[in-house]
Formats: structure tokens, sequence, C-alpha cells
């Protein structure tokens, strides 16, 4: 009785968001078209507005003083957890590119792109190019099919993300395309410098096997540097770890020698503690970059410092030479 009265708990509480994220739709356009919308002619800048950080960072770097970027994520805010608001909605109406991660990192935006006015807004899926590896969780909300949506950590998908923005704010604004192309091809550059970096450094360590403390996000990177890894948590960090899940890792942790435990940014480390209590082990920060701390934002911290930050305790954890 209790299994049927939580499956249709859930039934509910899905459609209330079905139900929700259409009234946030529908007000979000009435926001939009109650304000002049600006032709591309009659700006200075291109206006790109972005849904998680990595994009935020990448189309700062490419667009220069050529393009006002925004980021939809407030600062500190957990990316999954995020529900747009009417006027984000409308920011995105009103912008001359919406750049978005693909269909399983931001479920919410296809709603809002079918509103969207297509003569005006160029609307750029960062994951076209790309192969996307399958997820590891099954759920209700992660059913079979679904795929891990953290390609931005894999520096030679952001290598194909970069041209992907770069072909959008060209095509937006042609008379700067130069401009555009050079910038993005410095910052390719880095973006090889940091993955020779991480082989260099991450070739040679006493443990392969990184054990996070939360949901499962860095099967990109562990998967371009041949690592082990093993996450508490499903794609979303919602879904709670079971009893079983946790033990699993706790033996493997002992098993293994494994002396760290890394934990997640922007949501509490509970998990990750348990587990290090458990086991005796240390914990550090391995960021996935989903959004920054107003601290970090207000610092202009880029996503090659947090990658070269996680590079230092990975480095630490595996105990690499």
């Amino acid at each position: 009785m209790a299994i049927v009265g939580n499956a249709k708990f859930k039934y509910m509480k899905k459609i209330i968001l079905v139900v929700s994220l259409l009234i946030i739709v529908f007000a979000g356009l009435y926001l939009a078209a109650n304000y002049q919308r600006s032709p591309r002619t009659g700006r200075e800048k291109l206006a790109v507005v972005t849904t998680i950080f990595p994009l935020y960072d990448f189309a700062k770097a490419i667009g220069g003083d050529r393009a006002e970027v925004s980021l939809l994520l407030p600062p500190g805010v957990e990316s999954h957890s995020f529900e747009p608001k009417p006027s984000d909605v409308a920011e995105i109406n009103m912008a001359d590119i919406f750049i978005y991660t693909g269909s399983f990192m931001e479920p919410w935006a296809e709603d809002i792109i079918q509103g969207t006015d297509k003569q005006n807004l160029e609307v750029v899926d960062a994951s076209n190019g790309i192969t996307l590896i399958p997820g590891v969780f099954h759920d209700e909300d992660e059913p079979a099919g679904s795929n891990d949506p953290h390609i931005w950590l894999d520096f030679t998908n952001d290598q194909q993300i970069i041209q992907t923005i770069t072909a959008a704010f060209s095509a937006q604004d042609p008379k700067n395309a130069t401009y555009y192309e050079a910038r993005a091809v410095t910052y390719q550059e880095s973006l090889k410098t940091l993955d020779s970096q991480y082989q260099t450094t991450l070739a040679n360590c006493a443990s392969r096997e990184v054990v996070y403390g939360g949901h499962y996000a860095f099967g990109y990177l562990a998967r371009r540097y041949n690592l082990e890894y093993l996450a508490a948590q499903g794609v979303s960090p919602d879904a709670e770890p079971t009893a079983q899940d946790l033990i699993n890792l706790v033996d493997q942790i002992k098993n293994n020698n494994i002396k760290y435990v890394f934990y997640e940014e922007l949501s509490s480390p509970k998990v990750a503690e348990t587990i290090a209590q458990e086991t005796d082990t240390k914990m550090l920060l391995l960021n996935a970059a989903h959004n920054l701390s107003r601290e970090d934002l207000a610092a202009s911290k880029t996503f090659l410092q947090v990658m070269e930050e996680n590079l230092n305790n990975l480095k630490t954890g595996l105990r690499c030479n």
C-alpha cells in the first residue's frame, strides 16, 4: 500500500511540475511581449543568455567586449534544481542567442524554446556534435536510455562546444566574426594545455579510483583519463543513495586502501561526510562547475581555474607522482 501511495505521490508531483512550467512559460512570453525587443542592428553588443556556468564562461571568453553575456542560474544555486521564473523566459526571448546544454541537463528549456521568437533568437544546443555517454543510475527521474549531461567535463568536448558557440556568434554578428574566431582559437589552446596537464598528472597515481560522495557528474572526465569513478548518487543531486549503495562504497574504500573521498560543490556534503567517517578517510572538493558561489562569481573565477583546482585535488586524492 505504501508503494502505491509513493508512486501516486510521484505522479502528482510530476503533474504539478508540468503545470508550473507551463504557467512560467506563458507568463514569460507575456512579459516579453510587453517589452520592445531591440533588433540586432540597433545593439552595440550581442545579448547572450546561458543556462550554466561553463557555457557562461565560454561565451564570455569568445564574446569579449562585443557581447553581453548573462547566466540564468543565480549565484550558488544548484543547476539540477533550478526552475526558471517568468522574467527568465522574458530575458531569453529578448536575447540574440540562448545557449543551453541539451534536453538531459535542462529539460525545462525545450518548452521555453517552443515559445520563443525564432526569427530573432539563435538557439544553441551545446551538445550538438558530441557523443553522449549513457547514464549509469536509472530510476523514475532518470529512466533507462537517459544520457549523462555533464559534457563539459571532457575538455575535448569543450573544444567542440567552443566551435558551436563561435559559429552562432558569427552568424548573428558577422561583422565581428574574425574577432570571435580569434578569441575561440586562443581559448581552445588553453583547453588543450589543460587536457595535457591532466594527462601528465594523472598518468602515474597510486590509486585510479575516484570515490565521489555526490551525484554522478564526472563520468566524462573519468573516461577521458582512464579513471574508475564511483558516485553515491544518480545524475540528479535529489536522488538519495540507498543503504546498500553506501555499504558497497564503504567496502570498496576499505578493501582498496583509498585515502580520500571527494565531495561536490553547492550541495550538502552530508553523504561524503558519512562515508569519510565510516572509513576514516579525508575529504577533498571536486567541483563539477555547474555554478559558482556568489563570492567566486564576484571574483571572476574562470572555468579553467576551477578545473586546475580540481586537478590539484585529484593529484592529492589519488596520490599521483
